[in-house]
């Protein structure tokens, strides 16, 4: 778990992944929280049955850079957000982010402190060199986080803008 300001990031178990895709607040009276009312899309859950939760239950990798990890406010003992690595670094020691906040705390920034604190996390990871996300164009408010979390704007496509942020560098030998 990680502990910034104002909240808490968790990250969810094979069994909690269960409970959070069947949105009945099971997963918020396990976790002791208050009831919220976050829903999901249709494209969550396919990408949790299809390769969240397979990816959680294979003990051959790190479920942290596959699962979900939830952000809990502490003010209001609720989760707000989610936010997950899409798999394990590759070969160039960068992992991909993706995030969202649930509508009803949109503009409050908290998407912006998690990520930050997700930043910080993975820069304890040796194996993490840097992080990397796309946004679609349109939705000013995801690349906002990124910007706030000094990202660079790096080559895109004609509808998402590319991001990179270097935690690493990798230090050339003296000759």
């Amino acid at each position: 778990m990680i502990e910034i300001e104002r909240l808490r990031i968790k990250p969810l178990s094979y069994s909690q992944l269960v409970k959070y895709i069947q949105v009945d607040n099971s997963l918020e009276t396990e976790l002791n929280l208050n009831e919220t009312s976050r829903t999901i899309s249709q494209e969550l859950k396919d990408a949790l049955e299809q390769t969240i939760l397979p990816n959680v239950a294979d003990t051959s990798k790190n479920y942290l850079y596959s699962t979900l990890w939830t952000v809990i406010s502490k003010a209001e003992n609720k989760m707000v957000g989610d936010l997950c690595f899409v798999g394990e670094p590759n070969a160039n020691g960068e992992v991909e982010i993706g995030y969202g906040t649930y509508d009803e705390f949109q503009n409050r920034g908290f998407m912006t402190e998690a990520v930050g604190g997700m930043i910080e996390w993975a820069k304890q990871q040796p194996e993490v060199k840097a992080i990397i996300a796309s946004t679609d164009k349109t939705n000013s408010a995801s690349y906002s986080v990124l910007l706030k979390n000094n990202f660079t704007k790096v080559e895109g496509t004609d509808a998402l803008f590319n991001w990179r942020l270097v935690l690493q560098t990798v230090k050339n030998e003296e000759l």
